[in-house]
C-alpha cells in the first residue's frame, strides 16, 4: 500500500497539468493500494469548493463518489466519508448577517469523526458543541450555552446520534 497527497489526488481528478496528471494516473491505476486519508479528502473538497474550481456540493459529491468506485483506492475511514459528504449535502444553508452560510464538509467530518471514535471507545457521543451557525443544521451539533454569574448553563445536546 502507498499513500497520496492532495496534489496527486487533484491532479488526477482534474487532470489539469498533462505531466503530472499522467504521473498521478499511474501511481493510481497502478498495482499498489492507494490509501487516501481523511485529510487529503478534506483539502481535496476544500480545493474543488474554492475560487478556482468551484464545484457545488453535487460536483463535489459526484467526484468523491468516482473515488469510491476506483478499485485500487482505500480510504482510512471510508464509511465515516460517506456519511460526512451525506450531512454535508443534506445541510441548509443558513442566512447569517443577511447572506447565506453553508456548513462545510470538514464540519461534517468533526461531527462524524467524533461519533466514529466514541462508537470505537463504548461511549456515547451526546453532542458536538460549535459556534458555528451553518455547521449547527448537521444533525448532532448544539451551541454551547453561556455562563451566568461564574455558573455555566449547560444545554442539553439533542440526542440525534445513531
Amino acid at each position: 500500500m502507498i499513500a497520496i497527497d492532495t496534489n496527486i489526488l487533484l491532479r488526477y481528478l482534474l487532470q489539469d497539468e498533462p505531466a503530472q496528471s499522467e504521473q498521478a494516473t499511474k501511481i493510481i491505476s497502478g498495482k499498489e493500494k492507494i490509501l487516501i486519508t481523511d485529510i487529503v479528502i478534506v483539502e481535496t473538497v476544500w480545493t474543488l469548493k474554492g475560487k478556482r474550481y468551484k464545484l457545488d456540493k453535487q460536483g463535489i459529491m459526484q467526484t468523491i463518489n468516482k473515488l469510491f468506485e476506483e478499485p485500487n483506492i482505500v480510504f482510512e475511514d471510508g464509511q465515516t466519508i460517506w456519511k460526512a459528504l451525506g450531512d454535508y449535502t443534506k445541510a441548509k444553508p443558513v442566512r447569517i448577517n443577511g447572506k447565506l452560510k453553508e456548513a462545510d464538509f470538514p464540519d461534517a467530518l468533526i461531527i462524524n469523526k467524533a461519533q466514529y471514535d466514541a462508537d470505537r471507545k463504548g461511549q456515547k457521543l451526546k453532542c458536538v458543541y460549535t459556534f458555528d451557525k451553518a455547521a449547527l443544521e448537521i444533525q448532532g451539533t448544539k451551541k454551547p450555552a453561556k455562563y451566568l454569574n461564574g455558573l455555566f448553563l449547560a444545554r442539553t445536546c439533542n440526542s440525534s446520534f445513531q
